[in-house]
């Protein structure tokens, strides 16, 4: 049977509407907080929430397809991506920004058939902003059309990265390390606590290049379609084709641009399990 992408794409934005009312009607009040890897690798109970309302939507309309979300992995669940038609989940993007009421987390979900991304959406309710993408019919903001900067000058690029939810020695230099080297070039940086809303900021045009290196598919599958539908690019740091499951990635405003960030970084592949 043939999957009927419009259905699916109309059925999960609605539902995503309903899980930016639960965010938004949250994020100023007092959250119960767990600790998973660290006390800066947090979750809490609307994270839990809201994927169990995503998934338990999707399953009842769509009984055979998969999922790959934050809150289930951490449980234990392996993250595999198949063939089959996976939707890839992140509840709260910017779970510490959600816990300090800072007005800038998103859900992030994307839909994958035989691996390629068909359907993203990426959406802040605190901000109502809300960027979709459909594979070949262009990404929008709140129903309007965005595309990327188109910068390609690495002095007047604005770049995005995040520390991350590790503590690990290497990783954390190699973190700062990076950060030392693009700031000395750079137009401007910033790390606004959401990977994936950094994402979408390339694909309006608002930043001109993204990287980080620790991230999951969660994070970055829907700015992944979103990014590409606007126009950009997206790559590994060290210049290859992105991986969704190797943790690690690059977009940009022009390739042009990527390929003057690739030299630059200091390259670090994370464990799969880390």
């Amino acid at each position: 049977m043939t999957l009927d992408l419009d259905e699916c794409y109309e059925h999960v934005l609605g539902l995503v509407e309903q899980a930016g009312q639960i965010i938004a009607s949250r994020n100023y009040g007092e959250k119960t907080v767990v600790e998973k890897s660290s006390n800066i690798d947090l979750l809490t109970e609307t994270d839990q929430q809201v994927e169990r309302l995503l998934m338990d939507g999707i399953t009842g309309k769509y009984p055979d397809h998969k999922f790959i979300g934050e809150e289930e992995t951490s449980a234990g669940k392996k993250a595999e991506l198949t063939d089959d038609p996976t939707w890839i989940i992140d509840p709260v993007d910017g779970t510490m920004n959600f816990v300090h009421s800072f007005p800038h987390s998103c859900v992030s979900i994307a839909l994958l058939v035989n691996k390629q991304a068909e359907i993203g959406i990426i959406y802040n309710p605190m901000v109502n902003q809300k960027f979709t993408a459909r594979r070949g019919k262009g990404a929008f903001m709140n129903e309007k059309q965005i595309r990327v900067s188109g910068e390609t000058r690495l002095e007047y690029a604005l770049a995005t990265t995040e520390f991350g939810t590790s503590r690990d020695e290497e990783r954390t230099a190699i973190v700062l390390e990076n950060i030392g080297k693009l700031v000395r070039v750079v137009h401007g940086m910033r790390s606004l606590g959401s990977a994936a809303l950094n994402m979408a900021m390339v694909a309006l045009g608002g930043a001109d290049f993204n990287y980080e290196c620790g991230i999951h598919a969660w994070d970055i599958a829907a700015g992944d379609l979103i990014v590409r539908e606007a126009g950009g690019v997206c790559l590994d740091p060290a210049g290859g084709p992105l991986d969704l499951m190797s943790r690690r990635v690059l977009c940009a405003s022009s390739q042009e641009l990527a390929d003057k960030v690739v030299p630059l970084l200091t390259q670090y592949y994370p464990h799969p399990r880390d």
